[in-house]
C-alpha cells in the first residue's frame, strides 16, 4: 500500500477497538489487516482476494472528520466488501470482460475480412465489414459498462450489509453526507483504483444528483442515502 503504516493500538486506539467489535457482529474469522494513510480527503479502501488476505485501509483525514459511530459505518462499509467478495469478484468480472472483448475482436476481424472476400456476392461484402466494424468498436464499450453497473449495485448491497452490522444507518449516512462535502482531493487515487474507494476520491466524477452517471464507478450519494434511509 503506496505510503500506508499498519494501524496500531497505540496511535489508533478507536479504529483499532471498532474494527475489533465490527469482526464480532460480522462472523468473519479472519480480521484484515488494517492500515493508515497520511491524506487529507477522508476516504477509505478495502482490498484482497478474500477474508484471509484482507486489507482495510482509512485516511488520516477519515479518523481527524468522522465521529464514533461515523467511522464505524465506513469501516463496517469496508468490512462488507471483503465478507462479500467483492473485490474477487471485481478481478473475475475484469477478466471474464477483458475475454469477451477479445472474442468481439476476434470474430469481428473475421467478418471483416471475410467480407472483402471477391468470391461472395458484392453486395453482402460491405454489410459484413461495417458489421465487424461496429463489433470491434461497441464490445469494449458495453463491457466496461457492464463492470460499471455491477460495482455501483455492489456498492448498494455494501451498504445495506453495514448496516447489518451496526444497526445504525444514521452513522454511515452522516458519514457519507461529510465525505461528499470534503473538497479535498485524493493524492494517492487513480483512475484503475477509483472503485475501490467508499466514495469516489475524484471530486469532477462525482454525482451530487439524483440521476446516476453510467460511466461512474460509484452510485450518487444522495441515491445511497435514500437507500440507507429506506432500511430504517
Amino acid at each position: 500500500i503506496n505510503k500506508a503504516r499498519p494501524a496500531t493500538p497505540e496511535e489508533d486506539q478507536q479504529l483499532v477497538n471498532i474494527l475489533d467489535a465490527l469482526m464480532v457482529s460480522s462472523g468473519l474469522e479472519h480480521r484484515p489487516k488494517l492500515y493508515v494513510v497520511e491524506d487529507r480527503q477522508p476516504n477509505a479502501f478495502a482490498t484482497g482476494r478474500n477474508p484471509q488476505n484482507s486489507v482495510i485501509c482509512v485516511t488520516t483525514a477519515l479518523l481527524e472528520k468522522l465521529d464514533y459511530y461515523e467511522l464505524e459505518g465506513v469501516v463496517a462499509h469496508e468490512l462488507s466488501h471483503i465478507k462479500n467478495y467483492d473485490i474477487r469478484l471485481s478481478a473475475v468480472v475484469t477478466v471474464m470482460v477483458g475475454f469477451i472483448v477479445i472474442l468481439a475482436d476476434f470474430g469481428s476481424r473475421m467478418l471483416f475480412w471475410s467480407g472483402g472476400d471477391r468470391d461472395n456476392d458484392n453486395k453482402a461484402n460491405p454489410i459484413l465489414m461495417v458489421i465487424g466494424l461496429i463489433c470491434m468498436i461497441l464490445a469494449p464499450i458495453f463491457g466496461q459498462l457492464m463492470k460499471l453497473a455491477l460495482s455501483r449495485r455492489r456498492e448498494f448491497l455494501a451498504d445495506a450489509t453495514a448496516v447489518e452490522f451496526t444497526r445504525n444507518p444514521d452513522g454511515l449516512i452522516s458519514a457519507l453526507q461529510k465525505l461528499e462535502a470534503d473538497p479535498n482531493q485524493l493524492r494517492n487515487a487513480n483512475k484503475a483504483t477509483e472503485q475501490m474507494f467508499i466514495i469516489n476520491p475524484f471530486k469532477r466524477n462525482r454525482r451530487n444528483g439524483k440521476t446516476t452517471n453510467i460511466w461512474s464507478t460509484h452510485p450518487s450519494t444522495e441515491d445511497r442515502i435514500e437507500a440507507l434511509r429506506n432500511l430504517k
